[in-house]
């Protein structure tokens, strides 16, 4: 079955310009039930934080739910604590008929929750790279897939949270720009994921003393290039060392996947590569990033995150999903590619 679908897959691209759908989820801290010594409190299995077999279950079922409505060809995960949150993951995603039969986790480093990725084409390999030797900052994985005669690579990211100032976030991004420049300038490159950045972050972080400790720079404008590319795709043309954000080719009103004290913010988000904007083989399909945004995803006019009670020691109630929102975006083959 597996492997007719996957046969499936790779025949409709063959003939006609067909769709790859890529998205990237911050599914907020789906932990396991397993004991390792650094899990967040109310993560501790079987204690009065009601984190058990009941409430794991619920969560990974709703978390499930989302991405088979979405039904992506890859997902870059963030805030999985383990390979085998990971795998029952799949599972669950498996009882509901969608497989993914290729998946990473960027597990190298113990750090209390990582990076991951599902896929439902093969891998030509995968690697994860340390940005540095410290626990304050997550491991990017890197997926390398061969699409017909087309490289594509995936950069699956989660940089540091606002809780630490922008020269973290810069750090992560250099190690992103690094890899990149040593992948080369003309290759087709995705770099997605929670980057705990805005779009136009030099904007919003101006006055904030606790995050701009940088005078003005950020990693996701300045250090991968994004503030020099503020248009639709269709108009852009980027410099082979840069990246363009895909927030750009969709109305500013969608360019969300965080609802902060009722203040809408893009901390998720999906760059590319040069590559994918030449109009050549593997492309951006214009107009397609979009953010998932499924009524059942909101509770009144907030995220519905998974629920948790306000309490000294958390409790789960055992239901809600996520604090942030998918971002999904479409690639296509074109019928040039040989």
């Amino acid at each position: 079955m597996k492997l007719l679908l996957l046969l499936a897959l790779l025949v409709s691209f063959v003939y006609g310009e067909k769709t790859l759908k890529i998205a990237t989820y911050n599914v907020e801290n789906l932990f396991d039930l397993q004991r390792n010594g650094h899990e967040y409190k109310e993560y501790i299995p079987y204690t009065k934080s009601n984190w058990n077999d009941t409430n794991y279950k619920v969560k990974l079922k709703n978390i499930a739910k989302v991405i088979k409505d979405m039904n992506p060809d890859i997902i870059g995960l963030q805030e999985i604590e383990s390979l085998q949150a990971l795998k029952d993951l799949r599972y669950a995603l498996k009882r509901e008929s969608i497989y993914y039969q290729y998946y990473k986790i960027a597990n190298l480093k113990r750090t209390t929750v990582k990076v991951a990725i599902l896929s439902k084409i093969p891998f030509v390999y995968t690697h994860e790279i340390a940005v540095t030797s410290s626990y304050r900052y997550r491991n990017i994985l890197e997926a390398k897939f061969k699409i017909n005669n087309e490289d594509l690579y995936v950069l699956v990211n989660h940089w540091k949270s606002k809780a630490g100032p922008e020269s973290m976030r810069i750090v992560s991004a250099k190690k992103l720009k690094k890899r990149m420049q040593e992948l080369g300038a003309k290759k087709n490159i995705i770099a997605l994921g929670d980057l705990n950045s805005d779009y136009e972050e030099y904007k919003i972080f101006k006055r904030k003393r606790k995050h701009n400790d940088t005078d003005g720079i950020t990693g996701i404008n300045h250090i991968l290039g994004t503030i020099n590319y503020q248009q639709d795709a269709k108009h852009t043309k980027i410099d082979s060392d840069e990246l363009y954000n895909l927030w750009y080719d969709t109305d500013s009103a969608k360019r969300y996947s965080y609802i902060y004290r009722g203040k809408k913010e893009a901390m998720d988000n999906i760059l590319i590569s040069a590559a994918l904007l030449d109009k050549k083989g593997l492309d951006y399909k214009l107009h397609s990033i979009s953010v998932y945004e499924k009524p059942y995803l909101f509770k009144g006019k907030s995220i519905f995150r998974w629920q948790t009670t306000r309490s000294r020691l958390r409790r789960h109630k055992g239901k809600g999903y996520s604090d942030h929102l998918p971002v999904i975006a479409e690639f296509v083959l074109r019928q040039d590619t040989n």
